[in-house]
């Protein structure tokens, strides 16, 4: 592939990566019961091991987003699938919390960390004029990958019988992706003499470090973005339990439908707000930002209403409505980002920003965790109304950029 098709194969490719990132970072929480049961572990002790996965990620993006900038991409991301996807496998073999903790928090997570930052990059240099349609097309590969792990994870519990069996299953699908990954994913392709991907100079670490914390633009993109990973991370984490325990529904049941709903009404709203955005940004710039800041305050309330839900049809109602203003928040996350940070500095923000995102984020599933074991169902329910307090406080931080930073920081291409 060359030239103009070349870009889009490049987004095929990096979908297909990142639909097995996502349904298998969901693993763990459609499996929680399973595996509690089979380890004999507490709600706490299942939240500190999402915690750790999170802090993991925290650790290791801003490490990956510096590499992103300064050596293969293409290397990058194969060997980040092939490591995650080994890992995932090893972690059918554990025997307790420690085990847990290292390959499904430390191993697994560290070698996803890789992904996103060279990904996201190598996105963006390749579409400018259609950035946030690829972005949304690639990030429809992980709302396909969550939509459908539900289905998966509880068509596999039958046919393989057991949780274990089902990490070795995935892990073994990713491994032979990553392996045609090794010939088919490029850094790039010639076009016109010249490479698609930005031909700079690679910047020392304390330029990129100051390109995005010295950049309060890019702070207050951060801080939307904090606010939708530690929703998700505790969404993720707690979600199909929630469901399950509250309405008496089966495992299989209670993770198809919160993933399902979920990811089904975020799917479509994020190719919309795809292809609207591309087409609205032309004429205002900072139509992305209305749109994210628009998307949290809608959100708010209804990650509230998760919670307080007082049937199985409300639930599912809200929890697709938490996916519809999900989806038009994240088809402009990383393009929001990139319009105020330049070319040379973009893999190593996004490790940045993830960094401070998952840091934070870490916090949520274990606090749903202590609130479940301290109140049982109540504790799930006050701690959904905490993540709509938490999208309200993000949406202050990107209005702050949308009324008072935007313009002196916009980077033009």
């Amino acid at each position: 592939m060359t030239g103009r098709c070349y870009k889009w194969g490049l987004l095929g490719l990096l979908c297909c990566s990142y639909f097995f990132h996502q349904a298998d970072r969901a693993l763990f929480g459609l499996l929680t019961i399973p595996i509690q049961g089979d380890l004999n572990l507490t709600d706490t002790q299942i939240g500190l091991v999402n915690t750790a996965l999170f802090c993991t990620l925290a650790i290791m993006n801003p490490v990956a987003g510096l590499m992103g900038d300064r050596f293969s991409r293409k290397w990058i991301i194969t060997f980040s699938l092939l490591f995650w996807s080994l890992m995932t496998a090893c972690t059918g073999l554990v025997g307790g919390m420690a085990g847990l903790v290292f390959f499904r928090s430390v191993a697994t997570g560290g070698g996803e960390s890789f992904y996103g930052p060279s990904a996201s990059a190598l996105i963006a240099s390749h579409h400018r004029e259609t950035r946030s349609i690829a972005f949304s097309v690639h990030q429809s590969a992980l709302y396909l990958g969550l939509m459908f792990s539900g289905a998966i994870v509880a068509w596999a519990l039958r046919s393989l019988g057991s949780w274990r069996s089902v990490f070795f299953a995935f892990g073994g699908l990713g491994f032979l992706l990553g392996l045609v990954f090794v010939w088919a994913l490029k850094d790039g392709e010639k076009k016109g003499g010249r490479k698609a991907t930005e031909q700079l100079s690679k910047p020392t670490i304390s330029q990129s470090f100051k390109a995005f914390f010295g950049n309060p633009a890019a702070l207050c993109v951060a801080g939307g973005f904090l606010a939708i990973v530690f929703a998700n991370n505790a969404y993720m984490s707690w979600a199909p339990k929630f469901a399950a325990r509250k309405f008496a529904l089966g495992v299989g049941e209670a993770g198809a439908g919160a993933m399902l709903y979920h990811h089904l009404a975020a799917l479509a709203a994020i190719l919309a707000s795809g292809v609207l955005t591309d087409r609205m940004i032309r004429a205002n710039p900072r139509f992305r930002l209305g749109v994210q800041i628009a998307a949290l305050l809608v959100g708010a309330p209804v990650l509230a209403l998760i919670g307080l839900a007082p049937g199985v049809t409300a639930c599912w109602a809200a929890v697709a409505s938490y996916g519809l203003v999900r989806g038009f928040f994240e088809a402009n996350t990383h393009a929001s980002l990139f319009d105020v940070v330049a070319p040379q500095h973009r893999s190593s923000a996004y490790g940045l920003m993830t960094m401070i995102a998952f840091f934070v984020g870490s916090l949520s599933p274990l606090v749903m965790g202590i609130l479940s074991d301290r109140y049982g169902i109540r504790g799930f329910e006050i701690g959904f109304g905490l993540l709509g307090v938490c999208y309200a406080v993000g949406a202050i931080a990107l209005s702050a950029s949308f009324f008072f930073l935007f313009r002196r920081y916009r980077v033009t291409e």
